[in-house]
């Protein structure tokens, strides 16, 4: 159900991350390695980056297979940047909004993907729904199960909590109004990555020397990649990677 990748690093073209690695992104759009749900992305594309000197990010999304959108391989092999987020969908329910539902969501600096499903969607989650002022659920992109995740986290994260915090705060929430949902997530301000590893698989490629790639998946068969255990909060920098349980929550 979905892949997501996110980099810090030296500018890099975004073909680099992407389209070039014998196992990137591109490729996992129709041939996933380790997707423990689902066989084929092709419900969607997005890539969100980072313009030196400006700390919002652009995006170009398309509710298509990314194989099939001619512009991309252009727009990635001109584009560099520091700093990035990219994802491919496959859909929870067909026909949940096109465009609007494809990762990576965006507000002020950040950037954010889902990989997953929420269990019982949507009234498994209502109760969380009916905490949200109404203007923020009004606003809502899509009214997909990602997009409201990303309601949840954006709400936390207004009202002043860490990244880190915002995570893994409304992975614990969701989980608990609906169990066994998928819950991996990843958030980029383009100085931090935070993810959490929570029902399918992450991985992260770093160390001296290196630029810090967090992922769904490793691009390629480099033997430092490392993979995050289930339940657990990461939260990288261009220089370290810090991982922290995350409990179940109390029945």
């Amino acid at each position: 159900m979905c892949r997501h990748i996110a980099f810090l690093g030296r500018p890099t073209a975004l073909g680099e991350l992407l389209v070039e690695p014998p196992y990137g992104l591109l490729r996992q759009s129709w041939a996933p390695r380790r997707q423990r749900y689902g066989t084929v992305n092709a419900d969607g594309f997005g890539v969100g980056w980072y313009a030196q000197g400006d700390p919002v990010p652009a995006r170009y999304r398309r509710a298509g297979p990314v194989w099939a959108d001619q512009s991309f391989a252009d727009l990635v092999r001109v584009v560099r940047s520091e700093a990035l987020l990219a994802a491919v969908r496959d859909a929870t329910e067909a026909g949940a909004d096109g465009e609007a539902a494809a990762a990576p969501f965006a507000a002020g600096p950040w950037l954010f993907s889902h990989n997953g499903a929420v269990r019982g969607w949507p009234g498994s989650v209502a109760p969380l729904a009916a905490a949200l002022p109404a203007a923020e659920l009004l606003s809502l992109e899509s009214r997909c199960d990602s997009a409201f995740v990303w309601a949840l986290v954006m709400h936390r994260l207004r009202d002043g909590d860490e990244m880190g915090e915002a995570l893994a705060g409304t992975v614990l929430e969701v989980a608990a109004a609906a169990p066994e949902s998928r819950l991996n997530l990843l958030l980029t301000d383009g100085v931090t990555i935070t993810a959490t590893a929570w029902g399918d698989t992450l991985w992260y490629l770093a160390g001296p020397g290196r630029s810090t790639v967090v992922a769904s998946e490793p691009y390629d068969d480099d033997p430092h990649w490392c993979e995050v255990p289930d339940r657990t909060l990461l939260v990288a920098t261009g220089t370290d990677v810090l991982l922290t349980p995350l409990k179940e929550p109390s029945a």
